[in-house]
């Protein structure tokens, strides 16, 4: 799952060498922290958030098909 995440962030930002991705293990889920820098936050955010929501549900689906639950965060 970080592969994927991985991918799709670093495909959108200008500086992908920068894109740092964090898992956390909760109870019911895993969490992924997704980290870039401060220019290339709104790149990933999207206006009004498309972005960021296009890839958690393209994530979303990617776990649903493993059995899993996961959810995509970004930290600034």
């Amino acid at each position: 799952m970080t592969d994927l995440i991985a991918y799709l962030v670093r495909n959108l930002v200008d500086h992908p060498d920068s894109v740092e991705i964090h898992k956390v293990a909760g109870d019911k889920a895993e969490v992924y922290e997704v980290k870039v820098r401060s220019e290339d936050l709104g790149k990933v955010i999207g206006k009004h958030g498309r972005t960021i929501r296009s890839v958690r549900t393209l994530v979303a689906a990617a776990a649903n098909r493993s059995g899993k639950r996961v959810m995509v965060e970004v930290v600034e």
